[in-house]
């Protein structure tokens, strides 16, 4: 579980990260889940863009996306959702103390 004060860092850290992963009419694929657990492990912190359904089955999708990869929500602006997981190999990300 990551912090109030992490989770304003991260968030500080998304504004010059553009969208890495499009959920389009399909939903929630196997081929975009595979997308996803690749990018966490490389990234860290994704921007996803759910082109699909109104707020509530974005939400859904959203806790889907979390409950599948073990990443954290880290905010929500419309059809973009951002996540957080930490790669336990090599982090990429180091919150300041």
């Amino acid at each position: 579980m990551i912090s109030k004060d992490q989770k304003k860092y991260l968030r500080s850290l998304l504004h010059t990260r553009g969208i890495i992963i499009w959920i389009g009419q399909n939903g929630l694929t196997e081929n975009v889940m595979n997308e996803i657990e690749a990018a966490l492990d490389h990234h860290e912190l994704l921007k996803i863009r759910i082109r699909t359904g109104d707020n509530s089955q974005r939400d859904n999708l959203l806790e889907q996306i979390c409950a599948k990869t073990g990443a954290e929500a880290v905010q929500k602006i419309g059809t973009t959702v951002s996540v957080y997981r930490p790669n336990r190999d090599k982090p990429v990300i180091r919150f300041p103390n």
